[in-house]
């Protein structure tokens, strides 16, 4: 076997590929698009690379075609965040095969302890948490938009090359033509009685207005959670153009309290419906597919991106009144079928209270690993939230 660093556009391109053969015969992978993928690795695009370095291998066999691929990163300002300097892997594929998934698993453990990290994180991204994060390990079905989906036996190689759970992220699924639970309308009444509040969706008119109030939310919100960094209206403008030519701006809400922007709910359609006929590429074929697909009303789903609440009205009935809010426009819509709301840690049981509050039920399960390079030091699961 033969592990060749992605260097040119010859191996880039390789690293694209590698998954192909893997889920040759697995109708439920979706390839992700190509240019994301790509964005992840261009420092003219992912803005981590300012404080941060990424590297990427294929591993070959001796007949030279592609049997595995992986990437390491190191994120300047989130590495020092937990008890170990922390680097990260990711964008794993392999064939069943443990000295293969070894020899990758050991390009990026020998390549981040040279750029000084004493643990790793994997398989997560080289950016925001809400891509490509966790192993799954639950409900192998279609997976949404800019999520992981692996084989099953993944888990043995993390686990049998000493990787152990850092934490666990659950996919809730609440199924749209459901009422609501009278919870959520009691929290609703008692915070729509005074006229300090009031909650509306996104006008694409006003992006900088909405982007500025994500981030003052999401910078107060996010604070105490591990690897947290703040964001700015830049990023965040940035990351809205990037959502924009998919965005209902009837799935996007904040709350206010006395104009002052407290709480917010991201969902977005549910493109990998449409991806999913793309085979990667979103060129010119690519965009009149999509719109093809989307015209025909292929996108019948929405995915929760981010939820919160500022600390100061946390336990207040805010998230209530947001849920019953936007329920109260996109129910009747009978545009969506589904809602699956991604990416809640097991470290957070807070939100994951309320989202089981909802009458949801959890469809598929990612785990974040993490190792120690050395076994002789303590493992510990990622602080509770509290």
């Amino acid at each position: 076997m033969k592990l060749i660093q992605v260097n040119d556009s010859k191996t880039q391109k390789q690293f694209l590929e590698v998954p192909i053969s893997i889920y040759a015969n697995d109708s439920n992978f979706i390839r992700p698009l190509d240019n994301d993928i790509n964005s992840v690795f261009n420092p003219e695009k992912n803005k981590l690379f300012k404080h941060g370095d990424a590297v990427r291998w294929i591993l070959q066999d001796e007949k030279r075609n592609s049997i595995g691929r992986v990437a390491a990163f190191v994120n300047e300002k989130t590495a020092r965040t937990s008890e170990y300097i922390t680097g990260g892997m990711g964008f794993f594929e392999c064939i069943n095969d443990q000295h293969a998934a070894n020899i990758l698993f050991d390009a990026c453990k020998n390549w981040l302890s040279e750029k000084g990290m004493e643990a790793m994180d994997g398989p997560i991204n080289f950016g925001d948490r809400q891509s490509w994060w966790g192993l799954q390990v639950e409900g192998f079905a279609p997976p949404t938009y800019s999520m992981n989906y692996n084989p099953v036996y993944y888990i043995n190689l993390f686990e049998q090359y000493g990787f152990q759970t850092y934490f666990n992220q659950f996919v809730f699924n609440y199924q749209l033509d459901k009422p609501l639970p009278e919870k959520f309308f009691e929290k609703a009444d008692r915070v729509f009685k005074s006229p300090a509040f009031r909650f509306e969706h996104i006008k694409k008119n006003q992006l900088e207005k909405y982007a500025a109030d994500i981030t003052q939310v999401y910078n107060e919100g996010w604070v105490k959670m591990s690897h947290f960094k703040p964001t700015t209206v830049e990023q965040t403008m940035a990351n809205m153009k990037q959502m924009l030519p998919v965005m209902d701006e009837k799935l996007i809400w904040f709350g206010y309290f006395k104009d002052k922007p407290i709480a917010f709910f991201i969902m977005l359609p549910e493109i990998n419906q449409v991806i999913r006929h793309l085979n990667g590429q979103m060129n010119l074929i690519g965009k009149l597919k999509f719109a093809f697909y989307r015209w025909r009303g292929e996108i019948n789903k929405m995915f929760g991106v981010l939820f919160g609440v500022v600390p100061a009205f946390q336990g207040k009935g805010i998230d209530g009144a947001l849920i019953v809010a936007a329920a109260n426009v996109i129910q009747p819509m009978k545009k969506y079928h589904n809602l699956e709301m991604n990416w809640v840690g097991d470290f957070n049981p807070k939100m994951v209270k309320m989202v089981e509050n909802l009458g949801t039920t959890v469809i598929k399960r990612y785990r974040t690993y993490r190792i120690i390079f050395d076994s002789e030091k303590p493992f510990s699961r990622a602080p509770i939230v509290e």
